[in-house]
């Protein structure tokens, strides 16, 4: 299940609505939300998640988690045609091994990812250096 479908599922939920009544307050078919929670269709277009948070009212901490589950949701990537070429390799290389990668090396991954993110600094905490003595400080 994406990002996207869980957190409508979560919404719909939370609000006591049915995906049937859901649909008739934002305009499309149950049998789209049915799809889009899940996960046969991909993310669905802003208009939809625009639809959605008038619909439900929801609150701005909501409204932004839905957007970050819609991006996170993405099913297709492009490669920047200014790549290096080691990337094109990395990618080639997630791509294959993806299905088998399990819970912790898709978390390791993730950790590695974040290792420049300013926002997690934390994760970054230089060594300290060991303070070299010389052979009069060593006391035998």
């Amino acid at each position: 299940m994406s990002p996207f479908s869980q957190c409508l599922v979560t919404l719909r939920t939370r609000y006591g609505i049915r995906q049937g009544e859901l649909a008739d307050l934002v305009g499309y078919e149950q049998s789209y939300i049915s799809a889009l929670e899940v996960g046969l269709k991909g993310p669905p277009t802003l208009e939809f998640v625009k639809r959605l948070s008038e619909a439900l009212s929801i609150s701005s901490e909501e409204k932004q988690y839905l957007h970050e589950a819609l991006l996170a949701s993405q099913r297709k990537f492009t490669i920047e045609l200014d790549a290096r070429e080691d990337v094109y390799w990395m990618f080639r290389d997630l791509r294959e091994q993806l299905p088998e990668l399990s819970e912790v090396q898709v978390r390791v991954i993730r950790d590695i990812l974040r290792l420049h993110d300013p926002q997690q600094r934390q994760i970054l905490k230089p060594m300290r250096c060991a303070k070299r003595r010389n052979t009069e400080e060593v006391a035998m």
